[in-house]
């Protein structure tokens, strides 16, 4: 495909383009948009099409000349084509039923996303110095695809806000979400963080790392070198790991991307793990795994202080957490916006799917203003 002198390819896999030329475009400062993050999906089976997550990465290469005489890689959107909705952390039950009533069949469907998890970042990744075309020919073979493929739509989830507003620009919908974020505002130390609570949340801190003693109950952070197969195995064994995840990926995540991962367990003399929180370390910020237990478990408050005390002696700016409770507000943690952006084929869908989201977006504020 080519427009305004930019081509676009679909690949089946992101081994099929060089993880230099890939990363070019990714940029280093987030670990889930990175080329070894996607192959490992990939090659372990997570995110395949056995799963019904079947890998259409599109790739867009502009006149700036390049490794290939094609020219070099612009821009890659990591793009799947989806039978179902299941490992999805944005629900669209709405929009399939909305389908549904009209007629219509809404799966397949196309998804930019990094699969299973609800991490922010960029879904167009396309280089700093890339050509101004770059982005309106993406968007435009997108939709090309869309149509050519004879799905219902594209959502891009958990997006960057420029990505989403410049979506919208485009006449895609708009639809925010919330989850939890933790800023460090310079702290030196965890009794630093502590000292900002209200008398209510440092109380229930102290209550509940009371009770952790008294159970027996210690966590355990390893990094890097520091985690062993052994680490891997138990916290995939307890559902810890769990919501699409098999054991071989995560052996995997440590041998590629080991020096990344934060890995906390939490466990008594006799119990290798009752619980367990994981993270991958970005260029300012710790980012959650989300999908496990973590979240609900009696340890989640260790995990989330466990974070905020890792992330200030690395000097990261921000936690991306997961989503929004009161357990997390009272540990210093906040509530913010998430964003995704959708393209849909049927316009009288459309208008129900506007009616929708607008209703959805004032609740969504509503929901934040109380939170805060």
């Amino acid at each position: 495909m080519s427009t305004n002198g930019v081509t676009a390819d679909l690949l089946f896999g992101a081994g099929r383009v060089d993880a230099g030329e890939w990363d070019a475009c990714a940029g280093s400062g987030d670990p889930f948009v990175s080329h070894a993050f996607f192959s490992l999906l990939e090659e372990s089976g997570v995110a395949s099409g056995r799963t019904g997550w079947l890998p259409l990465h599109l790739a867009v290469r502009d006149r700036c000349g390049g490794a290939t005489p094609r020219g070099r890689l612009a821009a890659v959107v990591p793009l799947y084509v989806k039978n179902h909705s299941h490992g999805e952390t944005i629900s669209d039950q709405s929009w399939a039923e909305a389908y549904d009533k009209a007629g219509l069949r809404y799966y397949p469907k196309l998804l930019i996303a990094v699969p299973f998890l609800p991490v922010t970042g960029r879904r167009l990744l396309i280089r700093p110095d890339a050509d101004p075309a770059v982005l309106p020919a993406l968007v435009s073979t997108l939709e090309q695809v869309a149509r050519h493929q004879k799905v219902s739509s594209i959502h891009a989830t958990f997006c960057t806000e420029g990505e989403w507003r410049a979506l919208g620009e485009t006449g895609w919908l708009q639809r925010l979400g919330l989850k939890c974020q933790w800023l460090n505002r310079g702290y030196r130390c965890l009794d630093d963080v502590l000292g900002g609570l209200t008398d209510t949340g440092r109380q229930a801190i102290l209550d509940q790392r009371a009770a952790l003693a008294a159970s027996g109950v210690s966590l355990r952070t390893v990094t890097g070198s520091e985690i062993t197969p052994e680490h891997w195995d138990a916290f995939h064994r307890h559902g810890v790991g769990a919501g699409g995840f098999n054991r071989e990926f995560f052996h995997r995540l440590g041998a590629a991307m080991g020096e990344r991962a934060v890995l906390m367990m939490a466990g008594t003399a006799g119990s290798d793990c009752l619980g367990g929180a994981l993270y991958l370390i970005g260029d300012d910020t710790l980012y959650g795994w989300g999908g496990g237990r973590e979240a609900s478990s009696p340890y989640g408050a260790a995990f989330d202080l466990g974070a905020i005390e890792v992330a200030i002696a690395r000097g990261l700016k921000r936690i991306d957490a997961g989503e929004p409770d009161g357990g997390k507000l009272q540990r210093g943690y906040q509530p913010v916006f998430t964003y995704s952006a959708h393209w849909v084929r049927k316009c009288g869908v459309r208008e129900v799917l506007v009616e929708h989201l607008e209703r959805e977006r004032q609740a969504i504020q509503a929901l934040k203003a109380q939170l805060e």
